[in-house]
């Protein structure tokens, strides 16, 4: 997983600061658990995404996409302050593997909950939300340990079954275009409603319980070249777009599956060839059902 880096956080008090950080509660986290979560600024919107989980009691991975990686770690670098944890770019010290469908079990053992970890020696493997149909999970261990064993799978099938999965985690091109709602966060257990404050926490709660969101990450399939951070439009205003792809990747039969965070009165009323990239020209987009419900209380 050459796209994906990790910010290493260590100290005794590694686990208060991110728990004032981060959308997730990483106060409640175990070592057998590991978190989706997102770091906003004041305003709500994602800076970053990450998956969270624990070496230890006081030593804290948050693997994400490698393209924010620098920016977000002097972002956080910059909330320290007195706080006992040591925050560094730790990408060179890991490797970073996907598992998928047989690997899994042949390698991690017994099927387990998504977001659930199971240590090996000191290789962590992460069961991650499944795409397609096919089970996902994140191998990470110290550089240098043997990869794990089985048939290679190729990045483009690895990042298809991530855009199947519904989840987009924050990519450099859409830095701050979103409240994690936007993309479903609160739906895929990326945010905890019941833990303290972290930046931009008044806003993602009162876009949760004051129903005022009005976008949502959809997949959709084109047969055009879609982009991340690109534009989509509906025939019924073509002046103004409607929604932003967050995630995109090739179909392994032809075209491109993309998710695409939206309004919600554009998807509802998306029928054939009224989505289009780019421009009211732009290629076709059809929306494909998500493969997890929407959360509508909390």
């Amino acid at each position: 997983m050459t796209h994906m880096g990790v910010i290493r956080a260590v100290g005794e008090d590694a686990v208060k600061f991110l728990q004032g950080q981060l959308t997730h509660d990483v106060a409640l986290l175990g070592l057998s658990g590991a978190r989706l979560a997102a770091f906003c600024n004041a305003k709500g919107r994602m800076q970053a995404s990450f998956i969270v989980f624990k070496r230890s009691e006081q030593d804290i991975l948050l693997v994400c996409s490698l393209s924010i990686l620098a920016a977000t770690l002097k972002r956080l670098s910059m909330f320290v302050m007195r706080a006992r944890v040591k925050l560094s770019d730790a990408s060179a010290e890991f490797s970073l593997y996907g598992l998928t469908g047989d690997a899994i079990e042949s390698i991690a053992g017994y099927p387990r909950d998504i977001w659930a970890k199971a240590d090996f020696g000191d290789t962590n493997v992460v069961r991650l939300y499944p795409g397609a149909g096919v089970g996902r999970a994140l191998w990470c261990a110290p550089a240098g340990t043997p990869a794990p064993a089985g048939p290679a799978l190729a990045l483009d099938v690895w990042h298809w079954l991530s855009v199947q999965s519904g989840i987009a985690m924050v990519t450099q091109p859409i830095v701050e275009a979103f409240v994690p709602q936007m993309l479903n966060y609160e739906s895929v257990d990326g945010v905890s409603f019941k833990k303290g404050c972290y930046p931009g926490q008044e806003i993602v709660a009162r876009s949760q319980f004051r129903g005022t969101l009005k976008r949502r990450a959809y997949l959709a399939h084109t047969e055009g070249l879609p982009a991340v951070g690109q534009e989509v439009f509906h025939a019924s205003d073509a002046s103004q777009p409607c929604g932003l792809v967050a995630a995109c990747a090739p179909h392994p039969s032809g075209g491109f599956d993309a998710i695409v965070s939206m309004q919600t009165s554009a998807a509802a009323d998306a029928q054939a060839g009224q989505l289009t990239l780019a421009s009211a020209a732009g290629d076709a987009l059809a929306l494909l059902p998500l493969p997890y419900p929407l959360l509508e209380d909390i």
